[in-house]
């Protein structure tokens, strides 16, 4: 690759930065007390319950304020916009009645789980650009204008743009949750709200990514805004020889946080950036690891989830379409069920269970100096699963009266910076200054123009 500029390299220790830290179990007593004012702000616009079990939980709630910067009312705003649009756009009833032929046509244009964890146990998922070639995008949006699931719409949200929302959907109700009883990672008691992501961009044209900037720029922008802090670090590989000129001007449409997260990994710097990160056998071949895995495989499931799992109903794998994790009646357990349409005719069947590794807990009454687990001071938990009484990852009711106002920051503070990830996966620029989206549209051209005299 070309210039050293755009390559961003981990530091030791890089792993540490971030996760755990504003996750629960690992909250300050500032950022505690913002989650008790989250609360409070929310229950008094009658948009949570606390239960139990609690109309959402902390993982989710703590979500919205690490992206407003621990402000509860900013957080509280856009909260109350995700919740009027999943009403509005039926987003649950979405994903449980989405046709699955419809379901996984949408999966090939978006990033892909591996069925891999990174050494946090976090979910590793890989998105190959090159894959949504313009026949691709256009074949995808004239199949979302046909029928394909029950729910009703706000009817201004695009429906190629809804099946995207279902495959957000399986991340927090299906990949997150398995991840998070898996207890061979460290921090096993926190649970996992996160994704790693590899992007490949290898064999992808300057014109190809001019063309996909609308197409992903719509995606990145709702899911910024109804699904925040979902993704973690990006690592782009395979990047052309002209993506410097590329980077160059992509990366000053981004705050500093956003760049932060970012890894353009030349050839030489894949493998032992990712091995920072991930294990070898949990990197695909194609990247150097030795994971038997590519793009259009389903998840390869690793020997820490497989151990958890107990099949039924004839199950030994884990079927197409959307599936979620429900708490069994006795709450000691979490049931996946699968669901979807096929033919018109709801799915509803009991995949597995896999035991409930930690009772609920909440860190908006626990100090930040003592985690608990299942509610017991770290020190003092026991080994093994606890039986747990309300929904998965749910918290009990919690005291929620601040003991004095958080300071509001301030609008340029209040910004937002949950874009984080999520626009650099989708690779698109979303918060582009006209002016510059005009000269990066000029210097596009220029050299796809110059790329296609060169060909061959």
């Amino acid at each position: 690759m070309g210039s050293d500029s755009m390559r961003r390299v981990p530091s030791a220790g890089a792993v540490e930065v971030g996760y755990p830290s504003g996750h629960l179990g690992h909250l300050t007593e500032h950022e505690t007390q913002a989650l008790a004012e989250f609360k409070t702000l929310l229950a008094e616009k009658d948009i949570y319950k606390a239960g139990p079990p609690p109309s959402h939980d902390d993982p989710t709630l703590l979500r919205f304020l690490r992206a407003r910067k621990w402000v509860p009312q900013d957080a509280f705003t856009q909260f109350s916009e995700t919740e009027k649009f999943r009403n509005a756009n039926e987003i649950e009833k979405l994903y449980d009645t989405i046709d699955i032929d419809s379901y996984e046509s949408s999966r090939k244009l978006y990033p892909r789980f591996t069925g891999r964890r990174d050494k946090r146990g976090i979910p590793i998922y890989v998105f190959q650009i090159r894959h949504l070639d313009s026949k691709a995008v256009a074949d995808y949006e004239k199949a979302t204008e046909t029928t394909y699931s029950k729910a009703k719409t706000d009817g201004k949200t695009p429906p190629k743009l809804l099946r995207l929302f279902a495959l957000y959907e399986n991340l927090t109700r299906f990949a997150q949750p398995l991840s998070s009883e898996c207890t061979d990672r460290e921090n096993p008691e926190t649970p996992i709200t996160l994704s790693t992501n590899i992007v490949d961009i290898s064999h992808v044209s300057l014109r190809m990514f001019w063309n996909l900037k609308a197409h992903m720029q719509a995606a990145s922008q709702l899911a910024t805004a109804h699904y925040p802090e979902t993704l973690d670090r990006i690592f782009i590989i395979g990047a052309p020889y002209f993506f410097s000129t590329v980077w160059g001007w992509i990366k000053r449409w981004f705050d500093p946080v956003t760049v932060s997260k970012i890894f353009i990994l030349s050839d030489h710097d894949v493998l032992p950036v990712l091995t920072t990160f991930m294990e070898l056998e949990d990197i695909p071949k194609a990247y150097g690891g030795k994971l038997e895995w590519s793009f259009f495989d389903e998840p390869a499931y690793d020997q820490g989830i497989k151990d958890i799992v107990t099949w039924e109903n004839g199950f030994t794998n884990f079927p197409p379409g959307p599936c979620h994790w429900q708490p069994t009646e006795d709450g000691t357990r979490l049931e996946c069920i699968g669901v979807g349409s096929q033919k018109g005719q709801e799915r509803r069947v009991r995949v597995c269970t896999v035991p409930k590794a930690f009772a609920p807990r909440s860190d908006a009454h626990t100090p930040a100096e003592n985690p608990a687990r299942n509610g017991v001071p770290e020190e003092a938990a026991p080994d093994g699963q606890v039986p747990a009484t309300a929904a998965p990852i749910a918290t009990a009711p919690v005291e929620t009266a601040p003991k004095e106002a958080l300071p509001r920051a301030t609008d340029a503070e209040a910004t937002t910076d949950e874009s984080t990830a999520e626009a650099v996966a989708g690779l698109v620029i979303t918060d582009a200054k006209p002016e510059a989206d005009e000269s990066s549209k000029t210097v596009a051209d220029t050299i796809a123009i110059a790329t296609e005299s060169k060909a061959p």
